[in-house]
């Protein structure tokens, strides 16, 4: 079975320190970890780096370098997109596959904003993209969150429109899980049988928890999927 590696919120910067913590020492330490495991392809989820400068991108790419499996990246809100696109053009991606799981992302990012909405033209792409995938199994990817997360975050800060979203994704019955980051913590929720999942933070959490981590997922034929969050 494929194993998929979730990673969120690095939020490196051109300094060692960004949100009060040395960011690039955690990262590495996510990533000596991710060296000893073995895994088929490493998504991250938005926020790569603090201020989306092009070195912050270069140092963020240096220290991924261990990792030897595909990488793939989305923009979240603190990301630049054009800076990102320099750095990691080949690791952006509409989407992609593991076995006979497909993985696709739709954007959720506002520029100047911190929070999320889903545009009409990107909900078409979507819908389009579910339909049209050969794939048994799907897994959909943004930054934002589209569910309450019952915690100290706030919800103000987390997708505008996620009925908009919704109408879409509870058409397509092979969508397995829809997986995002932006709230700097793990949860897990769910919503007409798909499973809805939270990614912690490299860098630091919001809420009382002091580790960082990160999500693994064993992709089953079937279409079940085992999840674990691990913490360092």
């Amino acid at each position: 079975m494929p194993k998929l590696i979730q990673i969120s919120d690095c939020h490196i910067d051109d300094q060692r320190i960004a949100m009060g913590v040395d960011s690039q020492q955690n990262l590495q330490s996510v990533i000596e970890r991710l060296q000893s495991s073995k895994f088929d392809a490493l998504l991250i989820n938005g926020d790569l780096t603090h201020h989306g400068t092009t070195s912050s991108y270069q140092i963020l790419k240096s220290i991924l370098s261990p990792i030897k499996q595909p990488i793939f990246v989305i923009e979240g809100n603190h990301d630049h997109a054009q800076n990102l696109g320099e750095v990691f053009k080949e690791n952006l991606f509409n989407s992609f596959k593991l076995d006979n799981w497909e993985i696709i992302k739709i954007n959720s990012v506002q520029v100047g904003k911190t929070s999320g909405l889903v545009v009409s033209t990107a909900l078409f792409e979507l819908d389009k993209a579910c339909l049209n995938s050969s794939a048994e199994h799907i897994i959909i990817t943004l930054h934002h969150p589209i569910v309450p997360m019952n915690s100290s975050w706030d919800d103000e800060l987390s997708l505008e429109n996620p009925l908009d979203l919704f109408q879409v994704l509870d058409k397509h019955s092979k969508i397995r899980m829809i997986i995002f980051g932006h709230a700097h913590e793990a949860g897990e929720f769910s919503q007409l049988d798909k499973r809805i999942i939270s990614c912690p933070s490299t860098a630091l959490q919001f809420n009382q928890e002091t580790r960082i981590g990160f999500n693994e997922y064993e992709l089953n034929q079937n279409g079940t999927i085992n999840l674990k969050t691990q913490w360092i």
